[in-house]
């Protein structure tokens, strides 16, 4: 299977949510957040840093899950239609 590249607005998307997520953990350390959620610590470290800009769904939902986040923050669509990590202003 052949990966199409990503855009440099999925890029973005990737780091934005990464930001989101390290903010929401806040003093609790990587392992224990990855742990709750279910995934690897090297996982989380990767949705963190912006490697992986555009995770599965449910990883998605059980990181919000274990950080106490709805999806709506997470996702806030924009008036040009596209969708960007982050709580609105």
């Amino acid at each position: 299977m052949v990966r199409v590249p990503l855009t440099p607005a999925e890029r973005e998307r990737g780091e934005q949510l990464g930001a989101v997520l390290r903010a929401a953990r806040g003093d609790r350390s990587l392992v224990e957040v990855a742990a709750e959620s279910g995934i690897s610590p090297e996982t989380l470290r990767k949705i963190e840093t912006g490697r992986i800009p555009t995770p599965a769904f449910f990883t998605v939902a059980a990181l919000a899950t274990a950080l106490g986040l709805s999806l709506d923050e997470l996702v806030t669509p924009e008036d040009s239609g596209r969708v960007r990590y982050g709580r609105s202003a």
